[in-house]
């Protein structure tokens, strides 16, 4: 039991040093981008998500819509985000990002996409699949303890 516990407890310790790890990592590509933390979570959202409405978009990126309109201000501004308006509700307005500028940010994450590709390389199928299983229920306990589901 107490090893279990130990365990337990470095498996904690490590994602938090994972978690501010990939904040500096997002930090220095928001840097490079002139994008602000919440940009780059916007285009990641949008970027997975495929084109959303602005309050899709707000519920995912658990943001107020009034503050993702300023983003969304600023990203347009920018040249990342494209508004479309939907052709029957000229009123409905559906977000995405755009391609090229997409690419900027793929680019800046190829390293660390690259180290993860190799990283993972040194695991079995089995063990991927609960490291998969781990992560998703990790992702599903803290949207539980938000009160919110990222897929909402």
């Amino acid at each position: 039991m107490r090893h279990r516990r130990r365990t337990g407890n470095e498996i904690k310790a490590a994602l938090r040093d994972l978690r501010i790890q990939l904040a500096l990592l997002n930090h220095q590509v928001g840097g490079e981008l002139a994008l602000k933390d919440i940009d780059l979570d916007c285009l990641d959202v949008l970027a997975r998500s495929g084109p959303l409405t602005p309050s899709a978009l707000a519920r995912q990126a658990g943001l107020h819509p009034a503050t993702l309109t300023g983003i969304l201000d600023r990203l347009e501004r920018a040249g990342w985000i494209a508004r479309d308006r939907a052709g029957a509700d000229r009123r409905s307005v559906t977000i995405r990002v755009l391609p090229d500028r997409g690419m900027e940010v793929f680019r800046l994450y190829q390293p660390m996409i690259g180290a993860m590709d190799d990283l993972l390389a040194g695991y079995s199928e089995a063990e991927l699949d609960l490291i998969a299983t781990f992560l998703r229920r990790s992702a599903e306990a803290c949207e539980r303890v938000l009160g919110r589901s990222v897929q909402e």
